[in-house]
This record gives structure tokens, C-alpha cells and sequence, in this order.
């Protein structure tokens, strides 16, 4: 095997593999020669699928080699005492949610090395992550006449305005992650009988189908006709706006969206902290306030884990506020 790609800012790569956009091998897989390099790239592009992970994997891989770079260790030398210091240095720039993300990073790339006979064993296998243990979300959810009150104030025929409630909205209703809402296409709100649905699609490429509240059913109708995107069933749901002001054809990414919701909760006196993940929280406290079910959140969710839901409900945040109160000097 001759011709590593993609090493360290070097674009040419082998006429016999495909290039991968975006995809530079660190210097410590580099060092290890064609094998390590194309064992690193596999590993991001073939085992790794979604690509939220994926990218945050790339990173933690690039900061790991630059700091064994800066300590002169190569790939066949590291022991788990090298990657358990790395882990102790991370611990202190870092949360502990983000240092097991990288340790995860390190061990899964790891174990691929193994399989592929670039490293003989897994200097990151018995290294131990910190403890985290969370029993409530730190995502910041709006009261239900918080929320009302934002989707009430996106009003006017303005295709923006129309497109944004339309967006805040779903997720209120359905529960539904960001990138789940984004990745929609016009043919994923769909007609089922009497009432109409949304197909939503999900980490691990899972679909999952959701019937639409009615108040979103109200905000996609307005937004879809307003839009003139109603026949266009193959095409991106939520779309970025030209210059002008009009709709766009290319779909609206993370950042674009998180952008919006900043200017919109400022607008609207909420402050800077409500973010895409709080509109989710704000559904599933809502519906559990309401009488509904752990269980039947989880479902509407699409959460593995009755644990992972309850990390969205902030019911007893008010009954704490109340009980606080009663102290009284």
C-alpha cells in the first residue's frame, strides 16, 4: 500500500479509494503508515454512521494525536497509563460528559486498530472515565405560557415567520430533535386517514412516525401554503432564505436553526440560554404537567430509556420554586 491521503493538509489520495471530504488523518494514526491511516478513515466513514457523532469523533481524535504529538508518543508505544493521563488532563479543561465522549472516541477507534492488526492491544480498554451520574437536564425549558407566548409573538404572512413558528412549533409538539425536524422532507408530513402524521428520522437512521398535534398541524398548513412547497413532496421541509427574504431551495442546518431561536427568545425577552434541545424538554414537561405518562413520552420521544426522558421533565422545578418560598425569616 503506497500513498496515504488526506495526511495532515495533503489532498491527494489513492485512485483506488474514494475520497472522503473533510476526512484528514492525525499524524499519530498517519505515523502508523497506510494501514493505521486507512483503519481511522474506515472507522469514521463505515462504523461510524450519524453524522453528528462522526464529527465530534474526528475531533476527539485530532486533539488526542496533537497531544500525543506534543509528547513525542507514537501510536505502537501508548499503554493505558498514557491515555489515563490524557484523560486526567482533559478532566481539567473539560466537562465530564466531554471527557467520556473522548475516551469513548479513543476506546472505539481502538478496538478497530485491534481488528485491523495495526496496534496489538488497546491502550485505552481498562482506562476508567470520571463519574457522572444526572438525574435532570440542564437544558433550559420554557413554561407552557412562555411558550405560548414566543409562538404567538412569530406572527404575520412573512415566509420566514411562517417558516420558524412552523419549526418551534413542531418540535413543542412532537417532541422531536433538531436534526430529526431539519432532515424532513414536504412528503414527510403526511395524510393518514383523518389526521395527518410526521415521519421523523432518527438517530441510528430509525423513522418514526408521529401524529401531528393539531397547533402544529395549524403552523405546517400555514407555513406549506404560504411557501408554495405543498406539491413539492420530495423536497427539504425547512428551507434556508435568500437575501431577499424569500424562501430558499437548500435545506436549513443546525446552526442556521440554533441562530433563529437565539434571535426569536431574544425578541421575545427569554433570554440567550433557550436553545433547539429546550423546545423538546418544554413538550415532555408540558404533556407529563397534563396527566401524561412516562411511558408513553418515552414513546412519543423515541427514547431507548424511561431514565433519558425523565432527564427532560422538569414538573417538580415549579413545586420546588413553591416550597423554597416558604422560607420566611
Amino acid at each position: 500500500m503506497t500513498g496515504v491521503p488526506f495526511i495532515e493538509g495533503r489532498g491527494a489520495s489513492r485512485p483506488d479509494h474514494p475520497a472522503v471530504p473533510g476526512t484528514a488523518v492525525p499524524a499519530l494514526f498517519a505515523g502508523a503508515g497506510d494501514r493505521g491511516a486507512w483503519r481511522y478513515i474506515e472507522f469514521l466513514t463505515a462504523e461510524i454512521r450519524n453524522p453528528n457523532t462522526r464529527a465530534a469523533y474526528a475531533h476527539a481524535l485530532r486533539r488526542f494525536s496533537d497531544w500525543c504529538q506534543c509528547h513525542q508518543l507514537r501510536l505502537e508505544k501508548l499503554t493505558p497509563v498514557h491515555v489515563a493521563t490524557y484523560v486526567e488532563h482533559l478532566g481539567r479543561v473539560l466537562a465530564k460528559p466531554s471527557v467520556k465522549q473522548h475516551l469513548a472516541a479513543i476506546r472505539m477507534l481502538g478496538d478497530y486498530l485491534v481488528l485491523g492488526q495495526v496496534i496489538p492491544s488497546n491502550p485505552a480498554s481498562s482506562v476508567r472515565g470520571p463519574k457522572y451520574v444526572v438525574k435532570t437536564g440542564k437544558t433550559p425549558v420554557l413554561t407552557r405560557e412562555e411558550a405560548r407566548e414566543l409562538l404567538d409573538g412569530i406572527g404575520g404572512a412573512r415566509v420566514a415567520d411562517l417558516r420558524d413558528r412552523a419549526l418551534i412549533g413542531l418540535m413543542v409538539y412532537s417532541f422531536a430533535r433538531v436534526s430529526a425536524v431539519l432532515g424532513m422532507d414536504v412528503g414527510d408530513y403526511y395524510q393518514q386517514g383523518k389526521r395527518w402524521w410526521v415521519r421523523l428520522h432518527e438517530k441510528g437512521g430509525k423513522e418514526h412516525a408521529v401524529p401531528c398535534h393539531h397547533k402544529a398541524d395549524e403552523y405546517l398548513d400555514a407555513y406549506l401554503t404560504g411557501a408554495g412547497l405543498s406539491a413539492e413532496k420530495n423536497g427539504p421541509l425547512f428551507r434556508r432564505l435568500n437575501r431577499d427574504g424569500t424562501l430558499g431551495t437548500t435545506r436549513l442546518d443546525r446552526r442556521e436553526a440554533l441562530a433563529m431561536i437565539k434571535r426569536r427568545a431574544g425578541a421575545a425577552a427569554l433570554g440567550t440560554g433557550i436553545g433547539c434541545h429546550s423546545f423538546r424538554a418544554t413538550g415532555i414537561t408540558a404533556y407529563l404537567h397534563n396527566g401524561g405518562t412516562l411511558e408513553t413520552a418515552m414513546a412519543i420521544a423515541a427514547h431507548e430509556s424511561p431514565r433519558t426522558t425523565k432527564l427532560y421533565d422538569r414538573t417538580r422545578d415549579g413545586l420546588t420554586l413553591e416550597e423554597i418560598e416558604r422560607i420566611r425569616l
